[in-house]
């Protein structure tokens, strides 16, 4: 059950640490919540709120400046939904890292509220593990981009990556060695009477994805090999690329030759100016 005041608080925690030998009082000098024990010259001080937010926080890190054994309390809801009650365990690391104490407080409607210690004042900062992978990770990502695409703060919206950008360079470069294909089919196609249109049919059906004319026996195989756009791309992974296939960009018309789909072709138009700026950046 959820609390309506951070009053309700009081009274279960005064009962938790009047069990240790604390001598507590309410309201001293704006703390909420202050106790001494025996010859201790440090208090005990405890600042209470409903639910942890910063003011809460802040209020504790300014409570260490009159006593090093400060605690946060807050009230810990047995209903899981909500964020707070899915970060308990980074809410305690918080409290260790700047030496504060974290309390919660369950309330039942048939028995006694719960009191529990997750964070004692002083105890060690838990040990952060090393973030290396991580941090190469982030500085290849950094390295791979050609420049500043995305808006910091961004949700929801196609983010410019390294991948992408690369998979925009085998696509541009797909789309050029698909062009000077067909433009040498066309001269073939001259030099011997036959339409034009005819000869570089193959290349547009592949271009929308479907199946391609049969082609005649004088007509060079369809489609650009993974080496080719490797050269012509600049990126070592190109066939990667092709075979995974991420975007949908890419059509395997037969082995190891690839062509430009219709969204690969409508990527390029999207991204124009980023696949032209980070192609010549090779």
């Amino acid at each position: 059950m959820a609390v309506k005041h951070e009053t309700e608080l009081y009274a279960p925690l005064k009962s938790f640490f009047e069990k240790q030998g604390y001598d507590i009082k309410g309201e001293v000098r704006t703390c909420d919540l202050v106790g001494l024990r025996g010859n201790e010259e440090q208090p005990l001080i405890v600042e209470m709120k409903k639910s942890f937010n910063l003011a809460l926080l802040l209020q504790g890190v300014e409570r260490l400046r009159l006593s090093p054994n400060v605690y946060l309390a807050v009230e810990r809801v047995r209903d899981k939904k909500g964020a707070v009650n899915q970060r308990w365990g980074e809410l305690t690391g918080l409290c260790r890292r700047l030496g504060l104490g974290l309390v919660t407080v369950v309330f039942y409607k048939t028995k006694a509220p719960l009191v529990e210690v997750l964070a004692e004042p002083g105890d060690a900062p838990p040990q952060v593990r090393s973030g290396a992978r991580r941090r190469e990770r982030l500085l290849y990502e950094f390295r791979e981009r050609s420049g500043d695409y995305n808006t910091g703060g961004s949700t929801r919206v196609k983010l410019v990556t390294a991948y992408r950008e690369k998979a925009l360079r085998v696509a541009l470069a797909l789309q050029a060695a698909e062009a000077e294909a067909a433009e040498a089919a066309g001269r073939r196609a001259a030099r011997s009477g036959a339409p034009r249109a005819d000869a570089a049919a193959g290349g547009a059906a592949a271009s929308a994805g479907g199946p391609a004319a049969a082609p005649g026996r004088a007509e060079a195989p369809r489609g650009v090999t993974p080496a080719e756009l490797r050269k012509r791309s600049g990126v070592p992974g190109a066939a990667a690329f092709l075979q995974k296939n991420y975007y949908g960009w890419f059509f395997r018309v037969a082995r190891g030759r690839y062509t430009l789909t219709a969204a690969g072709t409508a990527a390029l138009i999207e991204y124009a100016a980023i696949a032209e700026i980070s192609a010549g950046k090779l």
